[in-house]
């Protein structure tokens, strides 16, 4: 069980130290899609969904996933960060909604889980606001596309 730098000797899980990591520049970029019935999007694009903007809702959710992720994540670090910005671009052709999420930090751990915490609660966020016309929707393709910053260097998704 060493591999995973989560658990120690024993097989316990516990929160590594990253204490006498040097600070640097941290980034991640995450996306993920919502699928849904084109009249559902159509609604969301118009402005005419009885909730307000659902868009708009949704960033301020995923804003704020990113900033308490170590809350949902038993051993994630508290980071401060320093962006997060959210990107929702509407897929007419393929009836979904793509969210982009990128977040920065410095600080001695990266922000994937923050990024990704973000695209979930964004995507997660638009299912709630329509869930009453369309409980079809389908959160999906959550992933990693690229990080930043520490021992490990870049890493870009390369399909």
């Amino acid at each position: 069980m060493t591999d995973f730098t989560h658990f120690n000797a024993a097989g316990e899980a516990h929160m590594v130290n990253v204490g006498d990591k040097p600070q640097s520049k941290r980034k991640a970029i995450t996306e993920g899609r919502i699928s849904m019935r084109p009249e559902t999007l159509r609604m969301i694009l118009e402005g005419s969904h009885k909730k307000g903007d659902v868009l708009g809702v949704a960033r301020i959710a995923g804003i704020m996933a990113a900033k308490r992720a170590p809350e949902l994540i038993p051993l994630c670090h508290p980071l401060s960060l320093t962006k997060v910005e959210i990107e929702l671009l509407p897929e007419e052709n393929e009836s979904s909604i793509r969210c982009s999420c990128h977040v920065e930090s410095v600080g001695q751990t990266g922000v994937e889980i923050e990024a990704l915490c973000a695209t979930q609660i964004t995507l997660l966020t638009v299912y709630d606001m329509c869930k009453a016309v369309d409980r079809g929707m389908v959160i999906s393709d959550i992933r990693l596309l690229e990080k930043s910053g520490g021992k490990s260097g870049e890493w870009k998704k390369t399909d």
